[in-house]
């Protein structure tokens, strides 16, 4: 109820209308709103979303209620100073793609496109190359149960070898033909150990079994379909727009979207390292609900060690990092140390009040009396906005109407009938 969604999607419109890419992770499903930036002031793009904002004995038409929320959209965004040419520019620039990873709601995603469809990247930057390839591994062996640490498990390190050997003599790597080179294997030695030391063939055959169990399941397939797993193409200016790219892991489960979401992100940051370094800010990266994605120690999902290396790192390679979350109390104190600027609004507990106030603190155990005092009185949609490299107390911030319709989180039908009309 603090407003974040909706400061967090005036934020990426922002981004998007200075010519800046965004890649947004949409965990709940209303960062799609984003495909709802309607070009015109007029009701009738309401009429078809009219239904979901009426009440159960709502006895109005649904011609009359889209014009209620047209009217308050106008009323909003000429308080902004945005008008129908701004909208119509904006629509015109931008182009929103959403990927939904193991669903047709969208457009499908390739989740082991770094395993399984070649990349340039392993002819121009090898080493890049190899992280998505190991991130690739590790969650292929996730999904069998089996350990996916890149240094301890010698099933990764033998899957690596395998994959890595086909991908450099410039062929793919796909699941089928690595159960060849696990029953028929390519090689005789694995580091300086023979082969049948390093993985004796019981081990090698039941490892390719569990693989094609794993390949033979109708629900993987959807996983091993659609776009390939590029942030660089992803996030290339086409035909003179800037992409806004949603990947909406709604429909997933809790631990579907941790591995798949994993895998993208080390896909992001080895992107992220492959840039030349800049001052100038090149993309915008929003996690929007980042809670249970970045804990505190000791756990360690495979969205964290990404998560962290970005929050370090991305911005001496001109990549901004933005998350999001209710509940800070569960955020890993070093990506909150790595935050530059704060916008903190409405929260919920004393003890979530108390640990953004300390993270803010400049001195040890010197809580800042004056910034907790304007905290514990915010209303719905005001931030307190701190820049922790600048001087001078902290800015009250009261963001913009969106130009996006701010409907909620989509479902797959609606997600489709949003692609639909954008398109049109």
């Amino acid at each position: 109820g603090s407003g974040k969604t909706g400061l967090s999607i005036v934020a990426l419109e922002e981004a998007l209308a200075a010519g800046v890419p965004v890649l947004a992770v949409d965990v709940k499903g209303d960062l799609s709103n984003l495909l709802l930036a309607f070009p015109s002031l007029g009701a009738e793009a309401f009429v078809p979303w009219a239904e979901g904002a009426m009440g159960p004995e709502e006895d109005r038409t649904p011609a009359a209620v889209a014009e209620e929320l047209a009217e308050k959209r106008r009323a909003g965004l000429a308080e902004a100073g945005i008008d129908e040419s701004v909208l119509a520019r904006f629509h015109a620039n931008t182009e929103v793609r959403v990927l939904t990873p193991g669903s047709s709601a969208g457009e499908p995603l390739h989740v082991l496109s770094s395993l399984e469809r070649r990349s340039a990247r392993w002819d121009a930057d090898p080493e890049s190359a190899q992280a998505s390839l190991s991130a690739a591994i590790s969650l292929v062996l996730r999904l069998l149960g089996r350990d996916p640490d890149p240094a301890r498990s010698r099933e990764h390190v033998l899957l690596s070898v395998l994959a890595e050997r086909r991908l450099r003599a410039g062929g793919d790597a796909d699941i089928a033909s690595l159960l060849a080179d696990l029953n028929d294997p390519p090689i005789a030695e694995v580091g300086a150990l023979p082969i049948d030391s390093f993985a004796p063939k019981a081990e090698r055959r039941a490892l390719a079994a569990a693989l094609n169990n794993l390949l033979a399941s109708p629900t993987f397939a959807s996983w091993r379909s659609g776009a390939s797993r590029d942030v660089g193409e992803w996030l290339a200016p086409k035909n003179g727009k800037t992409p806004a790219v949603i990947v909406s892991v709604a429909h997933l489960d809790d631990e579907e979207r941790t591995l798949v979401l994993g895998v993208l992100l080390e896909e992001v940051l080895a992107w992220v390292r492959s840039l030349p370094g800049t001052a100038r800010l090149r993309a915008l990266i929003l996690f929007d609900e980042v809670y249970g994605f970045l804990p505190p120690h000791p756990a360690n999902p495979p969205t964290k060690r990404p998560l962290v290396a970005l929050m370090k790192q991305a911005r001496a390679f001109g990549v901004g990092v933005l998350l999001a979350t209710q509940n800070p109390m569960d955020l890993d104190y070093r990506a909150l140390s790595n935050a530059g600027i704060w916008a903190i609004g409405r929260l919920q507990t004393d003890a979530d009040r108390e640990r953004v106030v300390d993270g803010l603190s400049g001195t040890a155990g010197k809580r800042d009396k004056e910034l907790e005092a304007v905290i514990s009185k915010l209303a719905p949609r005001w931030f307190v906005l701190r820049n922790v490299h600048a001087e001078g107390a902290p800015v009250l911030l009261n963001p913009r109407h969106a130009m996006s319709y701010l409907k909620g989180p989509l479902t797959r039908v609606e997600l489709k009938r949003a692609l639909a009309g954008r398109r049109q």
